[in-house]
């Protein structure tokens, strides 16, 4: 069995930590560089849920998207929810690894996954990484679909390939409006409205659209509309360890290790419940979408339900 400090220095090599933003916090959090790893849990979020998952898994190692200390912190005691989280990975010997923004990069990253779960051929980064000569890591990914879209079914196509979750897929735009070109960009989005502009594209699909920018972009783009998709950004995020777990698994094919890796299918997207507006209560010029475009089943993927 390999230890640690070689499947660490594995997922270095993936997600090498000096890709990371300066304000990230990725690399290893827990973990004795010595002990044996036979099993390895993927999972976007370090919480209570996930780690218990990892305990009743047996596994040794966690690997997660989101960092657990962010912004830094005085104290792991276990009367904090993510003390608890340190504390209950101690006590049952399990590591825990982040690959954050420097995952979002890589060449396949946090976007090749989105916009595989989604069918889209990836033409190239949205953000090229200035340092990639080869022109393929970088932030988000323009993308094409098999076939033109309208945006009503690019956003039921994305319900329905996405792990459901409450908010499902919000959509500004004309719903029938062309897609021949998308851009797609796991997590937040609505900072990369610049260089969606410059893309050429038709759409985009991202999370955690504000208010006030999604209303400006929409206003700047008037005379040459371009639709705004927002899904949940845990959703966005969840292939992304489903490619991870099988980059690791060909990783310890070819070392002869004999890992088992699993993905969490816990669903940690915080908002639990959606209530629809009707227009017969609120009348209003907003479009509504068919149902599939708000709930997102998801039995053809294996994604979580």
């Amino acid at each position: 069995m390999p230890r640690l400090s070689e499947v660490i220095a594995a997922l270095e090599n993936l997600w090498p930590a000096e890709r990371a933003e300066s304000w990230d916090a990725v690399g290893t959090v827990v973990g004795d560089p010595d002990q044996e790893v036979t099993r390895v849990l993927f999972a976007v979020d370090p919480v209570r849920e996930t780690v218990d998952e990892a305990v009743k898994l047996g596994a040794d190692l966690l690997v997660t998207h989101h960092p657990l200390y962010l912004r830094g912190t005085t104290t792991v005691a276990a009367s904090t929810f993510k003390g608890r989280v340190v504390h209950t990975l101690i006590k049952n010997d399990i590591a825990l690894h982040v690959a954050h923004t420097n995952a979002d990069t890589a060449d396949p990253g946090v976007s090749d996954a989105l916009a595989g779960a989604l069918g889209l051929r990836v033409v190239r980064p949205l953000v090229p990484d200035p340092t990639d000569p080869a022109g393929r890591r970088g932030l988000g990914r323009v993308c094409e679909p098999d076939r033109p879209l309208t945006v009503r079914e690019l956003a039921a196509l994305a319900a329905e390939r996405l792990p459901a979750t409450a908010q499902g897929i919000r959509v500004a735009g004309d719903p029938e409006a062309v897609v021949r070109a998308v851009a797609v960009s796991g997590g937040s989005g609505d900072s990369l409205f610049d260089q969606v502009r410059a893309a050429g594209v038709d759409a985009f699909l991202t999370a955690d659209l504000r208010h006030h920018p999604a209303s400006e972009f929409t206003a700047s783009v008037a005379h040459s509309p371009l639709a705004l998709l927002d899904a949940a950004h845990w959703a966005t995020e969840w292939p992304w360890c489903e490619l991870a777990a099988a980059q690791l698994d060909e990783i310890s094919d070819r070392h002869g290790w004999d890992l088992r890796v699993h993905v969490s299918r816990t669903v940690t997207d915080p908002w639990t419940a959606h209530a629809a507006s009707t227009v017969t209560a609120h009348p209003s010029p907003t479009t509504t979408l068919p149902p599939s475009a708000s709930r997102a089943p998801s039995d053809s993927t294996g994604a979580p339900n």
